[in-house]
């Protein structure tokens, strides 16, 4: 799926796929997929039970949305487990593509978002915290296309290339 090929109703018919929530975080995500960063996210099991939403699938594709409810990519998910949080590994660190070169700094950083009153309020739970095991979703995925329209004269983004 390029741009060209990606229609409106096709891209109408993805599920969204929204990093974190709109805002400096969500842009940083964002911005590290569509350079080739970022192939791996992590996500609470209660995330989808919470919301009645099937765990993903290897071959499923999504919309990327970003901060101004935009579609700017299309991924699709290449693996998925589940594993306790305290079984996440370095290797999936790093390709989260934040920057975190080891376990604890990463979960340091997860936990902040996860003890956050935004995550808390999408929860319905002022209380939520996560420990050693809570059951977490590392999805892998690879970047099938990048929506955002070229730059002036059909000339792709710096950052599109």
């Amino acid at each position: 799926m390029t741009p060209a090929s990606a229609s409106s109703a096709d891209i109408a018919s993805l599920p969204r796929a929204e990093f974190a929530f709109p805002g400096p975080l969500r842009d940083r995500l964002v911005a590290a997929i569509l350079g080739g960063s970022k192939t791996s996210t992590t996500a609470l099991v209660v995330d989808y039970e919470h919301e009645g939403e099937p765990l993903p699938e290897v071959g499923s594709r999504s919309v990327v949305i970003d901060s101004d409810d935009r579609p700017v990519a299309v991924i699709e998910v290449t693996g998925v487990r589940v594993v306790p949080l305290a079984q996440v590994d370095l290797a999936h660190v790093v390709d989260e593509g934040e920057g975190h070169t080891g376990v604890a700094e990463w979960r340091e950083g997860h936990e902040r978002f996860r003890h956050s009153g935004e995550t808390r309020a999408a929860l319905e739970d002022p209380g939520f915290t996560v420990d050693d095991t809570t059951p977490v979703v590392l999805e892998r995925f690879r970047l099938i296309a990048d929506l955002r329209p070229p730059g002036p004269c059909g000339v792709l983004n710096d950052d599109q290339r």
